[in-house]
């Protein structure tokens, strides 16, 4: 069986990371994996191969800085030529960017079976790109391999049951990854203050809107005057925030990260703030309180359990969340996404159908 892997962005590096790690104990198993280019920065890229030990890409399709519709046409017909070339019997992507529409589209209209990663997520929220890339490769795909028990019910909700599709709650494969690798955490090279926050902004709705994002960088620089803000700044921010000449004074800046040391973070750090799907996960997992700079998120259930608060981009909001979370009591032994077998689960699932 030979299985097309599509991954883009920082998330679908450690997701897929944490399969193929697994798939290599099954030598029936060929997997050719597809980066293309969305997260294209040495920083934000080639370190993650590099630090989880595992192969590079067999393509490269080098697609960046474009908008949405170039990005993901050319994204279309680029994997269409490697489906074509390759022949894959399941076309694998991860999560919900253009590199995971685009994957889905591809593999689809070649007739080819599509497992989406990460399926039932919902933000309900159609100005995010991203939820419109989630539902429609959702709709499209022919395994949808969910991390929760909210992500199934999502489906059944839209009617799912009524497709020809199989849909397992397997876990979450950030689980998985962060499991099997918090061990090799790797201190970052630059100074760290004996207790600080751990900071990230990123996402279009922040970044792209001068108000939310001034909103957001004067809380970070208040809350920098009680306790440190470390905030490894991602290259489109760095850039919109020359765009609006805003420059921080009190937060601490650095380049961005690799996973290794992002796990090293998040294990130090008292707090999490952050705009980022995946790192809301990445804070439970390793038992530390979050802010979330958006005003919903689809992983529900960290802020029911009360591990996640949302704040958007409120200056306030942010600020009293900040006393708030540092001095909740939070109970982690809870288990909201599985196991850290979900990995398995989809490869044992995938082999249980005849090509």
């Amino acid at each position: 069986m030979k299985i097309l892997t599509i991954i883009g962005a920082r998330p679908q590096f450690i997701k897929a990371a944490a399969v193929s790690r697994i798939i290599e104990n099954y030598p029936e198993i060929t997997e050719i994996t597809v980066h293309t280019g969305q997260h294209f920065d040495k920083n934000m890229s080639d370190v993650f191969f590099e630090q989880m030990n595992i192969k590079k890409p067999d393509y490269n399709l080098n697609i960046h800085s474009l908008s949405h519709g170039a990005m993901t046409g050319r994204m279309l017909e680029a994997i269409e030529n490697v489906i074509i070339k390759e022949q894959p019997e399941i076309v694998m992507v991860y999560g919900d960017t253009n590199s995971t529409i685009a994957g889905s589209l591809a593999a689809k209209k070649l007739h080819k079976k599509v497992a989406h990663v990460e399926a039932g997520l919902r933000s309900f929220n159609m100005k995010m790109p991203e939820e419109i890339n989630r539902i429609l490769t959702d709709r499209i795909s022919d395994y949808l391999f969910c991390p929760t028990k909210q992500a199934v019910e999502n489906l059944k909700k839209e009617g799912y049951e009524n497709f020809n599709v199989r849909i397992e709650q397997v876990g979450d494969v950030m689980y998985d990854a962060i499991v099997y690798y918090q061990k090799f955490a790797q201190k970052p090279n630059f100074s760290l203050p004996d207790k600080f926050i751990l900071a990230t902004v990123h996402r279009a709705e922040n970044t792209d809107d001068t108000e939310r994002l001034k909103n957001i960088f004067e809380a970070l620089e208040i809350i920098s005057e009680n306790l440190p803000v470390v905030l490894p700044l991602h290259p489109r921010t760095r850039q919109k925030l020359k765009q609006i000449d805003f420059k921080p004074q009190k937060t601490i800046i650095t380049e961005p990260v690799g996973y290794l040391q992002m796990i090293y973070l998040l294990n130090k750090t008292q707090l999490v703030i952050t705009d980022s799907g995946g790192l809301q996960k990445e804070a439970y997992f390793m038992k530390k309180p979050c802010i979330t700079l958006r005003d919903e998120t689809e992983w529900v259930e960290l802020v029911e359990h009360g591990f996640n608060t949302l704040t958007g981009a409120d200056k306030n909001k942010i600020l009293n969340a900040v006393e708030q979370m540092l001095n909740k009591s939070l109970d982690f032994s809870i288990k909201l996404y599985g196991n850290a077998d979900a990995a398995v689960k989809i490869i044992e699932t995938l082999k249980q159908d005849k090509f």
